[in-house]
């Protein structure tokens, strides 16, 4: 049984030692002080980690103290925001030591992920605005890092355009919402009460400028250029953007999940997120460009998690973008690693792997009607439940159907049954982590549940369609649009970089 701690000591000891590592950051930013130093600064920011795991499982579900609001949902986002940013500095000592900018590029990433932290830790609004503006700050430096390459420093021009539509619009909703509810605390402000004196086209509003607020970092069309733009960053910083950057839709719409939910601006969402789903799929097929993959598999990613907050399934968002961003910036992190061999491995189906097909669809339908029927929200169980179906029937026929033999079928068969048994149990530990913090899934619109069936329904037939008419033009039409969206624009692009040449250059001379 845990023993709950004061939250006070605790949030005053997570605060002086984040300070300390912002310190420790900018103190190695003197030239004198020597490199191994970074390796100190490590150790030092594995404090905050530490604090705020200690935190995630023995403070009380919610607390206030002043501006904060130190509750599961925002010590879970803490330690996730923190744990990504303590991995990307820890790989980073080697693989950037001898960059120019090797003092600065820590010093920012500290910067950026120490603010992001604060963010989710607001409860008033108007910290969470300056926290989530330096935040972004953070970003754009760290995508100019390299401030003698011309391609970075125009990636983080166009990011920075962007960016600022989007902190104006949290803006803008913060203002409004203050002006209708005479409230700044968060907390305050989703009491009923406060709800009430919101009326219907106030409500929409706001909720409409949370969309573009939220919409933008998550690279969701039509917004998704500058994620594709700052793949030139180093790919450090491409994994730190899923440390509660990219993901922020989702804790954001957690947050003002009362204000939002069952509101026309879901429907607006929806549409929005549908798109970017298919944009994003299509991209990770024409692309050749790993990191570029990655980048289309994070847009359509994000786009299905923010579907889940339309749909009211806040926990499943929250989830949704912790197992995400832990998973995409492992794979950014080992993308030097990521040289595909081709190999020839096509061959006719089997009869037995047909009939294994059969019995995955029988289960992928059973599982689907079980959940269906089992669940009190139909509105959001139709989703889930075709979902789920769906992932169980494409896993059964990649590991059970095709597998090698009666051994790799049942060998596959143990490894699905193991990540169901995982799936079960992480799905728990969150729920019983987040269930007094997160609203519970409400009743979503029956036009939001008619829209997401029909994206999904008409997603999946399109790819099925195009899939075997490889040859028509139609396809070639599609395909050649799809590589045109997701390449880079021509002035982001140098076939040599100057600031490399220069430093080849300052290097034969030295020597």
């Amino acid at each position: 049984m845990l023993v709950l701690l004061d939250s006070l000591p605790i949030f005053s000891a997570f605060s002086v030692s984040l300070a300390v590592c912002i310190l420790s950051a900018f103190f190695f930013l003197h030239p004198r002080v020597p490199l191994r130093f970074i390796r100190l600064h490590v150790g030092i920011i594995t404090f905050p980690v530490l604090i705020s795991l200690l935190a995630l499982i023995t403070t009380d579900a919610s607390t206030i103290i002043g501006p904060w609001r130190l509750d599961s949902l925002a010590w879970l986002m803490v330690l996730f925001v923190l744990t990504i940013g303590l991995v990307v500095q820890r790989y980073s000592v080697r693989y950037l030591l001898g960059d120019r900018s090797y003092r600065k590029y820590f010093a920012l990433l500290t910067f950026t992920s120490g603010s992001a932290s604060f963010t989710w830790l607001s409860n008033d609004l108007r910290w969470l605005v300056v926290w989530w503006g330096l935040t972004l700050l953070g970003l754009l430096l760290l995508v100019s890092v390299n401030r003698e390459w011309k391609v970075a420093g125009i990636a983080a021009i166009f990011s920075g355009r962007l960016f600022i539509i989007s902190w104006l619009a949290l803006l803008a909703a913060t203002l409004w919402f203050w002006q209708a509810t005479g409230h700044w605390q968060l907390s305050l402000m989703m009491a009923k009460d406060s709800l009430a004196q919101v009326s219907s086209w106030e409500r929409t509003g706001i909720n409409l400028l949370l969309v573009l607020a939220v919409i933008i970092p998550a690279a969701q069309w039509p917004f998704q250029r500058w994620l594709l733009e700052s793949v030139v960053a180093p790919t450090p910083v491409s994994a730190v953007m899923h440390a509660g950057l990219v993901n922020a839709g989702g804790i954001m719409l957690t947050r003002f999940a009362p204000l939002f939910s069952g509101d026309i601006a879901q429907i607006f969402l929806v549409i929005i997120s549908g798109i970017s789903i298919l944009l994003g799929t299509g991209i990770i097929l024409v692309q050749v460009d790993y990191k570029r993959q990655l980048v289309g598999s994070t847009i359509a990613q994000m786009g299905f998690m923010l579907i889940q907050c339309a749909l009211g399934a806040y926990l499943a968002a929250i989830i949704h973008l912790v197992l995400h961003g832990l998973f995409k910036a492992t794979l950014f992190l080992q993308a030097g690693s990521a040289v595909r061999r081709y190999e020839r491995t096509s061959r006719p189906i089997q009869l037995s792997s047909f009939l294994w097909m059969i019995v995955g669809s029988a289960c992928g339908l059973f599982v689907a009607i079980y959940d269906w029927l089992t669940a009190p929200e139909i509105g959001y169980q139709v989703i889930s439940a075709l979902i789920l179906g769906y992932a169980l029937f494409f896993a059964w026929t990649q590991l059970v159907a095709f597998g090698a033999g009666l051994i790799g079928r049942i060998a596959g068969l143990f490894l699905l049954g193991g990540a169901v048994m995982v799936f079960i149990m992480i799905h728990a530990a969150f729920y019983a982590l987040l269930h007094e913090t997160v609203d519970h899934v409400v009743q979503p619109p029956a036009l939001v549940v008619i829209l997401i069936m029909v994206i999904l329904l008409s997603g999946s037939a399109l790819g099925i369609w195009f899939t075997r008419h490889r040859s028509s033009a139609s396809f070639a039409i599609l395909y050649l649009w799809l590589v045109r969206l997701s390449e880079p624009q021509s002035d982001s692009v140098e076939s040599h970089p100057d600031y490399l040449a220069r430093s080849l250059y300052w290097g034969g001379n030295r020597r």
